[in-house]
């Protein structure tokens, strides 16, 4: 995710030292003790999820099926899911189907299904119908809106995915996920892979988009988005790149666009991976509170963070861009591939793609002179460290509301000078 006030940020130019094979280390560190956590009973394989939003009524129904193991007998459930209406629960096992009840506490954020007999440990199958809210604070499965009509967006980290399915939302729980829309004629559905199907239906009106499987993937990274919206393309290194923006908006992408492709290329031979995904797809939202988030395969983004009108911008306006762009595209390796277990090392993550974003920039736009920016923006770091409200860059976070303070100045800022530090070190 980005900052708004790390968009014209630049952290390190040296060449790095440090592999993934290190910083994947440092991301797994443990994660044991916290509280308001899921118990380690399950563990999620697969998420089959079907979701058709009512984009007037502000709502959605969802059918979901999540293939687990469970590590042990359990005569009970639990998982992630807040703002939702269970309508059934039922868990197969060994082709019996067995009903669930649900209980809820909003509180923790968590469901609990039921069963009249204990479930055997091994392989389950929970299939879930239920209901939602298309929610107006531009967090989990939203509604977003311009002058002319509604938009249903997704923006899932960190804890957020829980509001448009019942999840194990936390980013430990890896798993893959087939994702289909049901959405109405003539929208555009996005995810985070390519289209397989588009079919008609299943009712008149309606048309039915189904992606392609993900590779194994923390649900924060999920997103989905419907609307009437038109994208430029392009490619790198044979990856098909989208930018995608509203009809009005979507002639201000360009910049963006040859951004991420010169950064893709960069990206493959700076890791020595090649990005992972079989497209990648950029959007701006009309709605968006975060400058941008790193979703697997689809990045979104302010329209502020990624329309630039090339022909009248200020160099500074393309640099809030660009940063924006290389720092999420940087993500789709370190975040997205590579996650760390629990959001006491966000400051890694985020730190990394801070770090990381301006070797691209440099190299894309040498004119541009990213040390001097580098310099001056360590110099901002060092004063904000200074103050007495400084804190650790790895803290403990507990509650959602405590991870969701964790996305700080000195998660970007001073994690991004410390990795720098660590690269320039003899």
């Amino acid at each position: 995710m980005s900052l708004e006030k790390y968009r014209a940020q630049t952290v390190v130019h040296r060449r790095n030292i440090l592999g993934l094979s290190f910083a994947t280390c440092v991301l797994m560190l443990s994660a044991a003790g916290y509280t308001q956590r899921l118990p380690s009973v399950a563990r999620p394989q697969h998420y089959t999820l079907q979701l058709t939003p009512d984009l007037q009524g502000a709502t959605f129904t969802g059918r979901e099926t999540i293939d687990l193991t469970l590590e042990q007998a359990a005569d009970s459930i639990v998982l992630n899911a807040w703002q939702l209406k269970f309508e059934t629960v039922t868990a197969d096992v060994d082709g019996q189907a067995l009903p669930a009840e649900v209980s809820l506490n909003p509180d923790l954020q968590q469901a609990t299904f039921h069963f009249a007999t204990k479930l055997p440990a091994g392989p389950v199958t929970l299939k879930i119908a239920y209901s939602g809210i298309l929610s107006a604070d531009l967090r989990g499965f939203y509604l977003s809106r311009t002058a002319k009509r509604n938009y249903a967006v997704t923006q899932f980290e960190p804890t957020d995915a829980r509001r448009a399915f019942a999840s194990f939302d936390e980013p430990a729980y890896k798993a893959t996920f087939d994702i289909s829309l049901v959405v109405p004629q003539g929208d555009t559905a996005i995810s985070n892979t390519n289209v397989v199907s588009d079919q008609p239906g299943p009712i008149a009106g309606e048309h039915t988009v189904t992606f392609a499987r993900t590779p194994k993937m923390s649900t924060y990274l999920v997103a989905f988005l419907v609307g009437d919206f038109k994208c430029l393309s392009g490619s790198s290194d044979g990856v098909p790149i989208r930018a995608c923006a509203t009809p009005d908006q979507v002639q201000f992408a360009q910049f963006a666009l040859s951004g991420a492709e010169f950064f893709l290329h960069y990206y493959d031979n700076y890791f020595g991976i090649k990005y992972p995904m079989p497209k990648l797809d950029m959007i701006a939202i009309p709605d968006f509170e975060a400058g941008a988030m790193e979703n697997f395969g689809a990045i979104t983004y302010r329209e502020t963070a990624m329309l630039v009108d090339e022909k009248t911008a200020s160099i500074n306006a393309k640099k809030v861009v660009a940063v924006d762009v290389a720092h999420e595209m940087a993500h789709q390796w370190f975040g997205d591939m590579v996650t760390m277990e629990w959001w006491n090392n966000i400051w890694l993550n985020e730190g990394f793609a801070t770090w990381m974003s301006n070797k691209p920039l440099a190299a894309w736009k040498p004119e541009w002179e990213i040390p001097q920016s580098e310099a001056s923006e360590l110099n901002q770091t060092l004063d904000l460290d200074a103050a007495r409200a400084t804190r650790a860059i790895r803290a403990r976070a507990d509650t959602p509301g405590e991870i969701n303070e964790m996305f700080d100045d000195i998660a970007y800022g001073k994690a991004g000078a410390v990795i720098g530090m660590m690269e320039n070190w003899e």
